[in-house]
């Protein structure tokens, strides 16, 4: 896995694409993509206008996506993983994640994100384990539509769980991580683990609509920012880096050309 790709989560229509070309272009050989952020179709637009191309070829490049909430029972994975390979344009991922340790019920008029009418969540209700999740994923491996299967904002216990019951181990967690919120918990289970461990939002997301009132600005961040004056980088640069320095891989999302390639540079 490329220790820095592209992160898609936020990216809009007309602009994901764009962003996707210009980071394949520019030396980017890891993409992350998932089905939730309803912008793998016009991803996969740009990967079929690159990879037809030739200026890329489709085996250098590192894909990911994510199995969704609603699509967690064993004959549902399947389902999930075919729309993303269509989406895409692709005939295989390099890694396919389960999003989220959470089931939500499948097959509704609200599609992904089903509610009830005060906007509760619907859970699962046949509450799929973890197990049956999981082996519905090893067989896509065996059926070499993923070439690795993981997890994504898994907590130690559920983690743990998977493991239990896994023939094929789980290759990455990937989670939100940045020096606000290091998980280093979660890093040194997975270093003692052989997991690869993935930092999204590592420049800690300062335009996300999930952010707290009362979060720090990491661009605001003074110690942050005396790094970057003492080695003449910018502020994302240094975080980007501080992730390659722990040992992990790094999704840091833009659309902005500059910004795509400054975050590819990291620091001497």
């Amino acid at each position: 896995m490329p220790v820095v790709g592209l992160g898609t989560w936020q990216s809009k229509p007309g602009e994901v694409g764009r962003a996707v070309e210009h980071a394949l272009a520019n030396g980017y050989k890891h993409i992350d993509c998932a089905m939730c952020y309803q912008n793998e179709p016009e991803i996969g637009e740009s990967f079929s206008k690159v990879f037809g191309a030739g200026e890329v070829k489709r085996e250098e490049v590192f894909i990911t996506s994510k199995l969704w909430n609603t699509f967690h029972r064993a004959d549902e994975v399947p389902k999930a993983c075919a729309k993303t390979l269509a989406d895409l344009q692709l005939e295989y991922l390099d890694l396919y994640l389960i999003h989220w340790p959470m089931s939500t019920e499948p097959n509704t008029e609200q599609g992904l994100f089903p509610a009830d009418a005060e906007g509760i969540p619907m859970f699962d209700s046949k509450s799929p384990s973890f197990a049956e999740t999981w082996a519905a994923l090893e067989k896509l491996v065996e059926e070499g539509k993923c070439k690795n299967i993981g997890l994504s904002n898994f907590n130690i216990a559920q983690i743990e769980e998977v493991l239990a019951v896994a023939k094929v181990k789980p290759a990455c967690l990937q989670v939100e991580s940045h020096p606000h919120l290091p998980n280093l918990a979660l890093l040194e289970f997975c270093k003692k683990n052989g997991i690869a461990f993935v930092a999204y939002s590592p420049l800690g997301n300062p335009g996300s609509c999930f952010k707290r009132e009362d979060q720090v600005n990491l661009f605001h961040d003074e110690d942050v920012k005396k790094i970057a004056e003492k080695h003449s980088v910018t502020v994302g640069q240094v975080l980007i880096r501080y992730q390659v320095d722990k040992g992990n891989a790094v999704i840091p999302k833009s659309i902005t050309p500059s910004r795509i390639v400054e975050n590819l540079t990291l620091l001497g």
